[in-house]
């Protein structure tokens, strides 16, 4: 999204962008998402749910989204909602696919199966997705993203002297059942429901303390500090009734269960288990993206000539959690700004 949202503004600003796509179809993760770009009500909100994140840079996403969603809205992209559901945020759906149609037509040219090399000139912006599928793979876990965002572009400015933010090994991602599943499953068989359950690992140990986050992605990331990155979600009566946003639990168990994930009965487990719980579900950590990126200042700039936008920048999420399509936005329409000035 980033990419795109870049090039599509420079267009707007006189310039002839050439978008450098490294997979076979433009859209990156944007294309698999739920398509929900969001922002906190406040600052202070950002700052309390990330609060490693660098506070320029959350106040540039939050005084500059709703302008950036009307953008997006005068390109064509197709609006879903309004509303995100959550009390502390304020965004709007967008239907993923006419999204990316939206932001493909004022780009002059996108050169698919391209990956970048040392021939490319500044102006440069970077939005390759970050290196969620290098992480998953180092970690042992699931990538929940599209099969290209590998670090080519943080490599590629590492290369010319730059470094990555932070020490940190944080990711965004989902708990999805332990089973295979394709793209278009990634919204649809996300388990949900972690603060609806009792959580052990695969020997019955609980491993989780305190109240689990209402994005999920705190447990996630604890989910995949455990063998094997795994998880049983046991569930009584009334958590199956639980709802999240439009789907029961029980739902969502169900698609688990028809997907062919393990969803077995407690007793079947080889551990002690609570006496109310009446299904188990087998889950692994699933990285969506990665959050340590590069350092950029408040024009998305991370040396001179060379810009980051995205998940390709870092500073934005660290110590929690945010909406990466809402980075994407607001970097690169930030960063082609910057860039052409």
């Amino acid at each position: 999204m980033a990419g795109l949202c870049a090039a599509a503004r420079a267009r707007e600003l006189g310039a002839e962008p050439v978008v450098l796509e490294k997979g076979d179809r433009p859209g990156g993760s944007m294309l698999l998402s739920s398509g929900v770009v969001w922002r906190y009500r406040t600052l202070e909100e950002y700052r309390a749910q990330c609060p490693g994140g660098d506070p320029a840079l959350q106040r540039l996403i939050v005084e500059r989204l709703d302008d950036a969603l009307d953008w997006l809205e005068r390109l064509g992209a197709p609006v879903g909602a309004r509303e995100t559901g959550n009390p502390l945020t304020v965004g709007r759906r967008f239907e993923p696919r006419g999204l990316t149609e939206a932001l493909t037509r004022p780009t002059t040219e996108i050169q698919l199966g391209r990956e970048l090399d040392d021939l490319t000139e500044p102006p440069l912006i970077l939005a390759t997705g970050g290196f969620p599928v290098r992480f998953a793979r180092e970690f042992g876990l699931i990538s929940r993203s599209n099969p290209w965002s590998d670090g080519g572009g943080i490599d590629h400015a590492m290369g010319r002297g730059a470094s990555l933010s932070g020490e940190t090994d944080e990711f965004y991602g989902r708990a999805m059942p332990d089973c295979s599943f394709g793209e278009g499953d990634f919204v649809r068989l996300a388990q949900l429901y972690g603060r609806f359950a009792w959580v052990v690992n695969e020997h019955g140990e609980r491993f989780f303390d305190g109240p689990v986050a209402w994005h999920e992605n705190d447990l996630v990331q604890a989910i995949a500090r455990q063998p094997h990155g795994a998880a049983w979600y046991l569930l009584n009566e009334e958590a199956l009734e639980e709802r999240v946003r439009e789907r029961r639990v029980a739902d969502m168990v169900d698609s688990a269960r028809a997907a062919g994930a393990p969803v077995v009965e407690p007793r079947e487990l080889a551990f002690p288990t609570p006496e109310d719980a009446v299904v188990a579900v087998r889950v692994r950590a699933a990285v969506t993206h990665t959050i340590r990126g590069l350092p950029i200042d408040t024009q998305a700039q991370v040396s001179p000539g060379l810009w980051a936008a995205g998940v390709d920048a870092g500073g934005w999420s660290t110590g929690g959690y945010a909406s990466g399509l809402a980075a994407a936005l607001v970097l690169g329409l930030t960063a082609a700004e910057a860039a052409l000035s």
